[in-house]
């Protein structure tokens, strides 16, 4: 099954243009967060690279080393700005129909700001 080219009329792209608005928590050169509009714990952010990277794996293949770097300590800092660092928190990167992908622009969830059930029911 071929992996689906990107869609620059998704939600995410449509924030990142100025087109829809966000409740933004954080911004750099290379990265968005915001608040999610339907939050799973009391604490759920979301955070977007700038780039259109479809998923994680097309970022990890396609992002220049320092949207990679940005990225990933743009995720530690908001954590820990948003006060979940020190009782734990999970991060989420859902990717296509299996991994129930709702929104086709690479994004992770942190989540946290109280105990969380298991990840995945136990069979």
């Amino acid at each position: 099954m071929a992996v689906k080219p990107y869609d620059p009329e998704n939600i995410f792209a449509k924030i990142l243009r100025g087109d829809i608005p966000c409740n933004k928590i954080f911004e750099d050169e290379h990265v968005l967060a915001f608040h999610d509009i339907a939050p799973q714990a009391p604490t759920h952010i979301l955070v977007i690279p700038k780039g259109a990277y479809t998923s994680y794996d097309d970022f990890a293949q396609n992002a220049s080393d320092a949207e990679i770097i940005a990225y990933t300590r743009a995720i530690g800092k908001i954590a820990a700005a948003a006060g979940v660092a020190e009782d734990g928190y999970r991060l989420i990167a859902n990717t296509r129909e299996h991994g129930r992908q709702d929104v086709p622009h690479l994004h992770i969830h942190i989540i946290g700001g109280k105990k969380l059930g298991l990840m995945l029911p136990k069979d």
